[in-house]
């Protein structure tokens, strides 16, 4: 019976994400907020709580995390990381600062501490990559000109995470001030070394990997990437910053068969993990943090504008593309969940979870509605301006 029950529940969570996923393709919007509406729904405190298979689901999501990482490592190697860095370093700075730090004074005003604040830097400045990119796709604005300048951001983004994430991951698991400054050390002498690895043998790796069948190299790539995540779990690097790694040592000789084999495995468990964090954050505790999540929604969206308005400025770009790169990047989502799964764990106020919640729902769903309409916005803005200027000639 208990067999039988597993299966019942488990197949019920997954041909439910399924059903919700097809209406997010109809709606047009990425599905990660509906994935989080789902786990809140059947969750502790929700509509109608659901027994699911917790261990499963725990499993899972941990594969969940390190598969989304992976998949994003593959799409960039660490020369063109660190190009990026070289090229686009100010830009890179400035998105950070401008979006992290009202996340860690709003951490600091609700009482979260300094770790709940540092957490929160990251939940509020980094992007959804995913939901971007769908974003950019859907518009057909992939040949735009603003959107080199968008992409640079993000990747950006990405490689200040690989950075950011051992640092928290370091500082969550330290219980003293010179335990975590340790700590912290170790996790950027790994990260360091790890990406010398990626850079002088990065091909090396993929030749260990790769050959055989496309399902061989399949099992070598998931089993290494779970191995690489769970060594760096246990040097405090964090598994996602493991599997990011790996992913940009396997990129440049790793076939498109296998990357295409590995994107149903991720689309799969990164369902997962978005219902699993929606399943352990109860609903009752969103409308205390509603109005800070409103709060933090309207700064979050100026300063991705302001953000997108330089990187597009600083290229040459005229007014409706600055609109449009600012529009794009608003979008919230996976790595903010992310880091908010990992405080929660390292014992952080559970008000953070809720807070993480509501605020990566609103910006999922607000981010692509004002990207769509940016554009006809900047033109008729421009528009209007050059009106107003032709009297005066």
């Amino acid at each position: 019976m208990h067999t039988a029950a597993l299966l019942i529940e488990l197949g019920a969570v997954i041909f439910g994400l399924g059903l919700v996923g097809r209406l997010a393709g109809r709606l047009g919007i990425s599905p990660v907020p509906l994935y989080l509406l789902a786990g809140l729904a059947f969750g502790a405190g929700g509509l109608v709580p659901l027994n699911a298979p917790e261990g499963f689901l725990d499993a899972a999501s941990e594969i969940g995390v390190v598969m989304l990482l992976l998949l994003l490592g593959l799409e960039y190697s660490a020369g063109d990381l660190l190009g990026n860095l070289r090229r686009q370093a100010p830009v890179g700075v400035l998105d950070l600062l401008l979006n992290g730090l009202p996340g860690a004074a709003f951490g600091l005003l609700l009482g979260f501490g300094p770790v709940g604040a540092l957490a929160m830097f990251g939940i509020t400045a980094v992007s959804s990559s995913g939901i971007v990119a769908k974003v950019l796709s859907d518009l057909g604005r992939l040949g735009n000109r603003e959107t080199p300048s968008v992409l640079g951001i993000l990747v950006l983004e990405d490689l200040g995470m690989a950075v950011y994430l051992p640092v928290l991951t370091a500082v969550l698991a330290a219980s003293g001030v010179w335990e975590a400054t340790g700590s912290v050390l170790i996790a950027l002498g790994c990260l360091a070394v790890a990406l010398v690895v990626a850079l002088r043998w990065g091909s090396v790796i993929s030749r260990f990997v790769s050959g055989g069948s496309g399902e061989v190299t399949l099992l070598r790539v998931l089993g290494l990437a779970l191995l690489v995540a769970g060594v760096a779990e246990q040097l405090h690097v964090s598994a996602a910053v493991g599997a990011f790694l790996l992913g940009i040592s396997l990129s440049q000789d790793l076939d498109e068969e296998t990357r295409h084999r590995l994107e149903p495995l991720r689309d799969l468990f990164a369902a997962v993990f978005f219902v699993s964090f929606g399943l352990v954050t109860n609903p009752s505790t969103l409308p205390p943090v509603l109005l800070p999540a409103l709060g933090l929604v309207v700064v979050g969206v100026v300063t991705k504008l302001v953000t997108g308005w330089f990187a597009a400025r600083r290229a040459g770009i005229a007014v409706p593309g600055r609109v449009r790169a600012g529009a794009a990047l608003i979008p919230r989502g996976e790595f903010s969940i992310v880091i908010a799964g990992l405080a929660t764990a390292g014992g952080v106020d559970p008000r953070l979870a809720a807070l993480a919640a509501a605020y990566v729902l609103v910006m999922a769903v607000l981010g692509p509605v004002l990207a769509r309409f940016a554009d006809p916005w900047a033109r008729a803005w421009v528009r209007r301006r050059r009106e107003r200027a032709a009297p005066a000639r």
